[in-house]
């Protein structure tokens, strides 16, 4: 997924030793899902990460939208400009580089990205919230790739939630009807080498620090090196899957929903050391969400006397995105 670009920037960071996050085969669901979600379960409450393997997203599809996504970031800047929707949140279509900032940070991102999102039949509910896709006119197959590997993402989501309520005692179909027509967003991902004309020499990297808006996100493409996530003892840790594997991870509405059981832990992506710092970097994550009028509620069975409610104030999904939108600049 690599390509030279420019040249490197002269140095580059320290790599972080990598974390003992958990690393699963959804396979072994299908024979033993309370010892499949002892695993994940455990993993995220530890790590609020987890490394995936043969989750199902077909190797040909994910080959597929991988190639479609290097054609669209490949466009002239004033194409891809000419899908950019201000003042949007960045909800659908293309955001342009420098652009997002991490919560509570003042150097952008290093990034570039375009969201596809839920596609409505007219006159739906939540047509009021969701936007329509935006397709990029220049890319014949674009939508119908996207739209595949959109509902391959979700399919394999559904499993892991599954997993998750085992994990907490939950009845197995319970986050069925919070994520049905969800608002959920896949989003491409297009790092460019990092060089000083990119803002390499500042203090700008690929992504600051954060922490994931959704219920859980489901990245492809981190193969390469650059995910890290902060420990609880303040280390920065590696999470580097194999290839074609899953980095699964915990968003604020699951960690409010199990009042910080399932830690949604601050996580970025490095800059990379100077030997691959002339590589862009592609990945692929799936934000996957509840629907938008679905109330996060902390559950009554997170909550004891050592464990005090965190979060006494219901809020719904689609009110909590748009609050965590205008702290990261997209709104």
């Amino acid at each position: 997924m690599d390509s030279v670009l420019d040249k490197p920037a002269a140095a580059g960071p320290t790599p972080a030793p990598a974390a003992a996050v958990a690393s699963v085969s959804l396979a072994d669901f299908d024979t033993d899902r309370d010892g499949f979600a002892r695993a994940l379960g455990g993993s995220f409450e530890r790590y609020g990460f987890a490394v995936v393997a043969d989750h199902g997203i077909p190797a040909d599809l994910i080959a597929r939208a991988e190639k479609a996504a290097r054609a669209l970031f490949a466009l002239p800047e004033p194409t891809k400009r000419g899908y950019h929707r201000p003042g949007t949140g960045g909800a659908r279509g293309y955001t342009p580089f420098g652009v997002e900032t991490a919560k509570d940070a003042t150097a952008v991102d290093l990034k570039e990205f375009w969201h596809v999102g839920r596609e409505l039949p007219q006159g739906h509910a939540y047509a009021d919230v969701m936007a329509p896709n935006i397709w990029p006119q220049e890319l014949s197959d674009f939508r119908t790739t996207m739209l595949d590997i959109y509902a391959a993402f979700e399919a394999t989501g559904a499993r892991l939630l599954e997993a998750i309520a085992r994990y907490l005692g939950l009845s197995p179909d319970f986050f069925v009807d919070t994520v049905a027509d969800g608002n959920s967003v896949m989003r491409l991902l297009h790092y460019p080498p990092v060089t000083p004309a990119s803002g390499g020499d500042g203090p700008s990297i690929r992504a600051g620090a954060h922490e994931d808006i959704n219920t859980i996100t489901l990245l492809l493409g981190a193969e390469e090196a650059g995910l890290e996530i902060l420990d609880s003892d303040g280390r920065w840790l590696s999470v580097t899957p194999g290839e074609g594997e899953l980095a699964v991870n915990i968003g604020d509405m699951l960690q409010r929903l199990t009042n910080g059981r399932l830690r949604s832990t601050t996580h970025r992506v490095a800059n990379p050391a100077s030997a691959r710092a002339g590589l862009a970097r592609y990945s692929m994550p799936f934000f996957l969400h509840f629907r938008p009028d679905y109330l996060i509620e902390t559950l009554p069975s997170c909550v004891d006397a050592a464990h005090p409610d965190r979060f006494p104030e219901p809020i719904t999904a689609h009110d909590y995105l748009m609050q965590r939108l205008r702290e990261i600049r997209l709104l």
